[in-house]
């Protein structure tokens, strides 16, 4: 397994079908995911020796504050060996985000522990996630 920072049209086309299988991703076009991918500050993907892409995360930052984790995935042939583990590890190891005084995601309930374990607060003073839908 090797790490990439950087995603071909290719690994956007892998992604965009593993989207396609999760709940929470599955109504997302190419263009949607080409357009997420290249907005985002920072992208970490993981390739299997075929050079096919098993996981994914992305980072939106201003590379000071916060960095917002997204769109963690792993694909469900390679779940359960440690790679969203490895996925965080790398995004709090980055280079361009030493700086960062909190690393931030959202979730659902029922993995919350899991990331707790990882080290992110489930309570942070108060503070509620808030959202406008735009669309």
């Amino acid at each position: 397994m090797h790490v990439i920072y950087n995603l071909t049209n290719d690994h956007i086309s892998q992604l965009h079908a593993l989207y396609k299988k999760e709940w929470w991703t599955n109504d997302r076009s190419l263009d949607e995911t080409a357009r997420c991918v290249q907005g985002s500050q920072i992208v970490i993907g993981l390739i299997n020796n075929k050079n096919t892409l098993i996981g994914f995360v992305r980072v939106i930052t201003d590379f000071t504050f916060k960095a917002l984790i997204f769109d963690l995935i792993v694909d469900k042939n390679y779940r359960d060996k440690g790679l969203s583990k490895r996925l965080i590890s790398l995004v709090k190891c980055h280079t361009k985000l030493k700086n960062i005084s909190h690393f931030e995601l959202y979730c659902l309930p029922e993995l919350v522990g899991y990331y707790k374990k990882l080290g992110f607060l489930e309570s942070i003073d108060g503070i509620m996630l808030l959202r406008h839908v735009n669309r």
